[in-house]
């Protein structure tokens, strides 16, 4: 099962500097599993514990993963996952 992870310029450390790798998993958490064997580091960015980390957000074909079922929402072959960092700002 392929999955195509778009990876934020701020993870890309972790990637050797691509903008998107693959990865394989029935669920973003297995997803994350997985792309940590091939990039250490990357899976404590992104989830704290079982959950999103609280400044991430990941989006499956374009739909907040948070309103499904977070790390644990299903994925299939030829799905697209968006790994983005949430933005804060405005004026004070």
């Amino acid at each position: 099962m392929a999955i195509e992870v778009r990876i934020p310029t701020i993870l890309r450390q972790y990637t050797e500097g691509a903008k998107a790798v693959e990865g394989s998993g029935d669920t973003l958490a297995a997803l994350f599993a997985d792309l940590e064997t091939r990039h250490a580091g990357i899976q404590a960015r992104i989830v704290d514990g079982d959950q999103l980390r609280r400044f991430v957000n990941v989006y499956l074909n374009d739909e907040d993963v948070r309103f499904l079922d977070g790390i644990n929402t299903k994925l299939a072959d030829g799905d697209s996952v968006t790994i983005l960092p949430a933005v804060a700002g405005g004026m004070a």
